[in-house]
């Protein structure tokens, strides 16, 4: 090997120590420090090069888009939460309740299994509005929120007003919710996930026929792909939505 060559590696092994020097503990005190941004993480997620036709459309109602109502409710932890918390973050709805035997825990585990898959995004929240408060007071709530495995600080279990939780289901997203003694459990309510944008507005893609979806499928699993009826699950169709509206 000749002596030119010899010099040549000698010089790069140089740049490398002196880059290492000046730049590596730099990078290692942002990583400590946690002043990686939320920008950084999510495009760092894969899938995320969406066009203009992958945008999310609005749900509008009389030419207007449709923004979720104010509400004002305790979560699990006694503290008050309102709509205004949500501002700047995605997040999604749903109506269930503690004692549900039937379709509660599926939706609880799908919106886990969303919860670990972001665990890196501080801009994704889940607001859980109990059908049964008077019942499912914050301890209850608490203890669900344990036994499930909910960690995301911008995950909500809500209690509150009977009239004011079933005035925002049935008629603030149009989610489904009633008390009926005549089935399991003595509640009856919507399967459905709703997902809402930064802004407060609620959000889908579109359908065949180019109309807005509305809401996901909450009742069946990614590993379950379809159920007894042949309907589709929708959760990997969430996780994709959610990422679109992470990176607007």
């Amino acid at each position: 090997m000749s002596s030119k060559t010899n010099y040549s590696y000698i010089g790069i092994a140089f740049i490398i120590l002196v880059f290492g020097i000046l730049f590596v503990p730099k990078i290692v005190d942002r990583i400590k420090n946690d002043d990686v941004s939320r920008s950084d993480r999510i495009s760092n997620m894969p899938d995320n090069n969406f066009s203009n036709k992958d945008k999310l459309m609005f749900l509008e109602i009389d030419g207007e888009a449709k923004k979720v109502p104010e509400f004002s409710f305790t979560n699990q932890d006694g503290k008050t939460i309102t709509n205004k918390d949500y501002l700047g973050k995605v997040y999604i709805v749903e109506f269930f309740f503690t004692t549900c035997p039937t379709i509660c825990p599926i939706m609880s585990q799908n919106l886990v299994q969303i919860q670990d898959r972001f665990k890196s995004i501080d801009g994704l929240g889940m607001a859980s509005f109990s059908i049964n408060p008077s019942h499912d007071t914050p301890e209850v709530l608490k203890a669900y929120a344990e036994k499930y495995g909910i960690t995301n600080p911008n995950w909500n279990l809500m209690t509150g007003d009977r009239e004011a939780i079933y005035r925002l289901a049935n008629l603030g997203f149009n989610l489904y919710a009633a008390e009926n003694d005549a089935v399991a459990g003595g509640f009856e309510h919507s399967g459905n996930f709703a997902l809402i944008d930064k802004n407060g507005f609620i959000r889908s893609r579109a359908d065949q026929y180019g109309n807005p979806k509305i809401y996901y499928r909450g009742t069946i699993t990614e590993a379950e792909k379809y159920d007894d009826d042949g309907e589709e699950e929708e959760i990997s169709m969430l996780k994709e939505d959610i990422k679109k509206l992470l990176n607007e």
